[in-house]
């Protein structure tokens, strides 16, 4: 099968890549895409770099099995914690969800003053602050935990009253700290941002993550000569938990009902050296 006509490959720690995956479907509506949702073992904002790691060669293992031609990488854990591991493992393109939002977040920012959100492991890992003072080391990052938001939006409680107790819980203090710019560093959060938005105000813009990256997908494939032209694409879904979750947050996020989910078995011991 020539290059152009196979998919392009994508996971997250559950459900909250489908954010990503809306994005590149709307920037590049001809291509193919696998997606794979780890829910059986969400989140990974919680878990050790080393476990993180070993779940993200697992996630690929699987849908390189699947034949892609491009690895997009649809958790800001996965991509602070085993980005570059996968990098230099891998035989076709890998992209983050890291380094697009930290470009326009750099580039949107008067103030000089940035607001990262994110797991634990992602704001321990000051990936965002690394990437940010790469492109501007000017620039002061303010980087909050959020722990709650992934299960919040895993059981659907987004328009609950505890989503707005629990995002002015965390968020509160970076109403006074003179942020223009905040970025969502998971996926998951867009499905909050509605939430975010009513408590941070319209003075402050909102990095939409799944958008710059479905950005520099579409200019890694052009680069690469990997870009399908024509035709309509489609969307294989797959979860390692609870396909009935993605079908029904996957229909909310994308606009339209999923039919089917395919629930695999993924867990097998793999090391960097000899997953592909």
């Amino acid at each position: 099968m020539p290059v152009k006509d196979l998919s392009i490959g994508m996971f997250d720690s559950g459900l909250g890549g489908l954010t990503v995956l809306r994005e590149v479907r709307q920037a590049l509506p001809h291509e193919h895409i696998i997606y794979l949702g780890d829910t059986a073992r969400v989140p990974y904002g919680n878990r050790s770099p080393r476990t993180v790691t070993r779940y993200s060669l697992e996630n690929t293992r699987f849908l390189l099995s699947k034949g892609i031609k491009m690895l997009v990488i649809a958790c800001n854990t996965s991509s602070a914690v085993a980005l570059s591991a996968l990098k230099r493992t891998l035989p076709i393109p890998v992209i983050g969800v890291i380094d697009p939002p930290s470009r326009e977040a750099v580039r949107r920012t008067r103030s000089k003053k940035i607001g990262v959100i994110g797991t634990r492991a992602t704001i321990n890992s000051r990936a965002y602050v690394k990437a940010v003072k790469r492109l501007d080391p000017s620039v002061e990052v303010f980087s909050v935990a959020c722990p709650l938001f992934v299960p919040i939006v895993e059981e659907g409680l987004e328009d609950d009253e505890i989503a707005r107790m629990v995002v002015n819980k965390y968020l509160l203090g970076l109403k006074g700290s003179g942020i223009d710019v905040l970025v969502m560093g998971c996926t998951h959060y867009p499905i909050l941002e509605r939430r975010i938005r009513a408590l941070l105000g319209t003075g402050v813009h909102i990095v939409n993550t799944g958008r710059e990256t479905a950005l520099d997908v579409q200019r890694l494939l052009q680069k690469h000569d990997a870009a399908k032209g024509s035709g309509k694409g489609r969307c294989s879904f797959y979860v390692t938990d609870a396909p009935d979750k993605l079908m029904d947050l996957g229909s909310r996020v994308l606009g339209e009902p999923l039919r089917k989910a395919r629930l695999v078995k993924i867990s097998e011991p793999v090391t960097p050296a000899s997953f592909v």
